[in-house]
């Protein structure tokens, strides 16, 4: 029983820091993802000519004409990483993000191939982080918590503990 007590001393410690930390973590992991898509986006707007290539030729969008595909994916591109990095949109919208990162793997065929693995390890990563942050919510650092503190109807019941926001849905 000593050693339990011993690392119940030394971990209670640690987990605490850690729990104080979270906020500045989903902030950082939104920063990260929202600077690869924008990034992407300014790289299409750069060539537009090059994305319209590409939107026709190489990626796959059979369900609409690739111009519009174009235009849509990259307003995603550079629209989404504003509201990602704002916390603005909640779950609903990192719901939206990750489907568009579904459909841009699905859509670009070189990275089912050997040559095109790297670019999908990084696509699963990108989709893992938003996942995430969709279960977890976009944190303190956000509009949505400030939002939230505000209004509070809009958070849920488990998220409130004597009146007070404990943390944002």
């Amino acid at each position: 029983m000593k050693h339990i007590e011993i690392s119940v001393r030394v971990l209670r410690p640690i987990v605490h820091l850690l729990n104080r930390f979270k906020d500045l973590g989903d902030l950082a992991a939104r920063i990260w993802v929202a600077q690869v898509f924008f990034t992407s986006g300014m790289s299409k707007l750069a060539d537009w000519d090059t994305t319209l290539v590409l939107f026709k030729y190489v990626y796959s969008t059979p369900l609409i004409p690739p111009a519009f595909a174009a235009y849509l994916g990259t307003g995603v591109e550079l629209v989404f990483p504003v509201l990602l990095v704002l916390g603005l949109g909640g779950r609903f919208f990192l719901f939206c993000f990750l489907i568009y990162n579904i459909i841009c793997v699905l859509s670009f065929h070189f990275l089912m191939t050997p040559m095109g693995s790297a670019g999908l390890d990084d696509h699963i990563l990108w989709g893992l982080i938003l996942m995430l942050l969709m279960f977890h919510g976009m944190g303190r650092f956000s509009l949505d918590y400030l939002i939230h503190k505000k209004w509070g109807h809009l958070i849920h019941s488990s998220y409130q503990k004597n009146g007070k926001i404990i943390g944002v849905q």
